[in-house]
């Protein structure tokens, strides 16, 4: 294994292994991008508290999320097409999130299947659900997540129409590739890749596959979803969602102080600060802008969690500090998914707890569930001023 020591190195040999469609899927925001680079950038502004003389000793990471007890305050993002990332990748996150104590979820966009990880696993994960406007296909991957045992559902609120992204449009992303001059050319270099796929049957997105009357290939699939996606979501419909499932809610893609406050009107077990890796609004504040105010709304009224942006153990230190109970990661754990395989995801877990346990150690703290604002120094106009 090649040394790693930062997220970063792991990026670079995802770039490296990956075919190139699937790695800027992964690496990519909607529109000129400026909301994918500030979810980043905008962690850069907040800076840490040195504290000298204090007792280090006997530090822990363990809290909880949703009422699960985590070794560190991080949950595994839903990422669709993680197994065009690595063979069986869904199945292999969710092994590594399993060992490390952390909750995997798995997308609606996934290309094993529900029962594909259920079988691979011994302890119960998250499903991420994408509202479509077929009621009975909903039902049923509801009806499929609770007989497999996933724990907790995550409702995407911000995914109702697609935010234009231009590599994908320029790469012809499909699943499996569709094989074309550019695309054979890019495969016949990506030789650990393809060896993998070849030795999997799951290329295709295994929660729609077989599940629904006429999909066939990957044109049916392509026609199928293209008008799926209901655009008639709306707040009474997700409480007839969370009704439907029946246990554990949380609601990912909030990123208004109002909405935070129709969340949590509906009783659900958590909230998602986030803009959906800057996938879909481009031009939006980043989420660890909008963490604070969402908090100061709704902190005491839901469980407030932060996904987007997050590439090292600083981030989650510094989302922690400012009111979130966790965060999600996609991008940072996808990278190590990419480069490695399930070795590469535990990996990323380790590169992160290390970076966030080291550095709170240093900020003066042993308990992350004490940490707070106080560890930070923050611009005195962060959130920014808005007419």
């Amino acid at each position: 294994m090649p040394v790693i020591t930062c997220i970063d190195d792991l990026k670079r040999l995802h770039k490296k292994r990956a075919p190139k469609m699937f790695y800027d899927y992964a690496e990519s925001g909607s529109w000129t991008e400026q909301t994918f680079r500030e979810n980043t950038s905008d962690f850069e502004q907040i800076r840490l508290r040195q504290r000298v003389a204090v007792d280090m000793s006997n530090r822990t990471t363990k809290t909880q999320m949703a009422g699960q007890n985590v070794a560190m305050p991080v949950v595994l993002a839903p990422v669709g097409l993680t197994g065009m990332q690595y063979a069986d990748g869904e199945i292999k996150a969710a092994k590594a999130a399993e060992k490390f104590g952390v909750p995997y979820t798995l997308s609606t966009m996934s290309i094993c299947s529900i029962e594909d990880v259920a079988e691979n696993v011994s302890q119960p994960f998250w499903f991420q659900l994408y509202t479509m406007n077929d009621d009975a296909f909903t039902k049923q991957l509801i009806d499929r997540a609770k007989a497999a045992g996933c724990s907790t559902l995550v409702i995407t609120l911000d995914l109702q129409t697609l935010g234009q992204r231009h590599k994908d449009l320029k790469n012809g992303l499909s699943a499996p590739p569709k094989l074309t001059a550019k695309s054979i050319a890019d495969l016949a270099t990506r030789w650990r890749w393809g060896l993998g796929m070849l030795g999997t049957k799951r290329r295709m997105f295994g929660n729609i596959v077989g599940h629904v009357d006429g999909i066939k290939d990957p044109a049916d699939l392509a026609a199928w979803t293209g008008d799926r996606f209901d655009l008639t979501l709306d707040w009474e419909k997700v409480a007839k969602i969370r009704d439907w499932w029946g246990g554990k809610v949380i609601l990912k893609g909030i990123l208004d102080v109002e909405d935070a406050k129709k969340a949590a009107e509906l009783g659900v077990d958590a909230i998602v600060v986030s803009n959906h890796g800057g996938r879909q609004l481009d031009g939006a504040l980043s989420s660890i802008r909008m963490l604070r105010p969402i908090v100061a709304a709704v902190g005491d009224k839901v469980e407030v969690h932060l996904d987007s942006g997050i590439r090292t153990g600083q981030d989650i230190l510094k989302a922690v500090a400012m009111g979130a109970k966790g965060v999600m990661i996609g991008r940072a754990y996808i990278y190590g998914l990419g480069a490695m395989g399930e070795e590469g995801v535990t990996k990323a877990l380790e590169v992160l707890h290390k970076e966030m346990d080291v550095s709170m150690a240093l900020c003066g703290h042993r308990d992350i569930n004490n940490v707070d604002e106080n560890i930070l120094l923050v611009p005195e106009d962060f959130e920014g001023r808005w007419a």
